[in-house]
């Protein structure tokens, strides 16, 4: 279960997944990227920086810091803003993930949560949760391209491995 090479193939996933979610929702109008679709994030500008703010924190939270702040979607007035955050964190993080080990993924991360409650998990599990919080909020995402009439883009695990196997052969 606490596999390097695993938690390094889930995050090239995680990467090629917000990639795709990115590239899908860049046709979007303005209006449409900030329409209110009564979703857990109302828009998919909230949406889009709900993960890219969670992502953020979580490493932040890795590399030894509890920040309590939390991205402000008016800060983002279009996907091309929103996707230059994105990439800055990507970079950080993908250096995180390449360097990690067996021993640190096993190692328990304590953090402060932004109610002020410490909580503590090995980092295996944290890294899991990452991934699976952003494929939630892909899902809520897709549902909202459909609600806009947009088109919604796959962004499956083995959707992936079936295009890296494609550009392979």
């Amino acid at each position: 279960m606490v596999d390097v090479p695993v938690i390094q193939e889930l995050y090239r996933y995680n990467r090629w997944a917000n990639d795709r979610m990115f590239e899908a929702v860049s046709s979007l109008t303005q209006t449409e990227f900030t329409k209110n679709l009564a979703s857990s994030h109302s828009s998919v500008r909230e949406t889009l920086t709900h993960i890219v703010w969670a992502e953020w924190i979580w490493l932040r939270r890795w590399k030894g810091t509890s920040p309590q702040v939390v991205f402000d979607a008016q800060d983002f007035p279009d996907v091309r803003t929103l996707r230059t955050r994105w990439l800055d964190a990507e970079i950080e993080q993908r250096a995180f993930i390449e360097a990690v080990t067996r021993d640190g993924l096993l190692r328990p991360v304590q953090y402060v949560n932004l109610q002020g409650q410490t909580w503590q998990y090995p980092l295996w599990r944290q890294m899991y949760h990452v991934v699976n919080h952003s494929t939630y909020h892909r899902g809520q995402l897709t549902t909202m391209l459909r609600q806009l009439v947009a088109r919604p883009i796959a962004t499956d695990f083995l959707v992936f491995h079936d295009e890296l196997e494609s550009r392979r052969a």
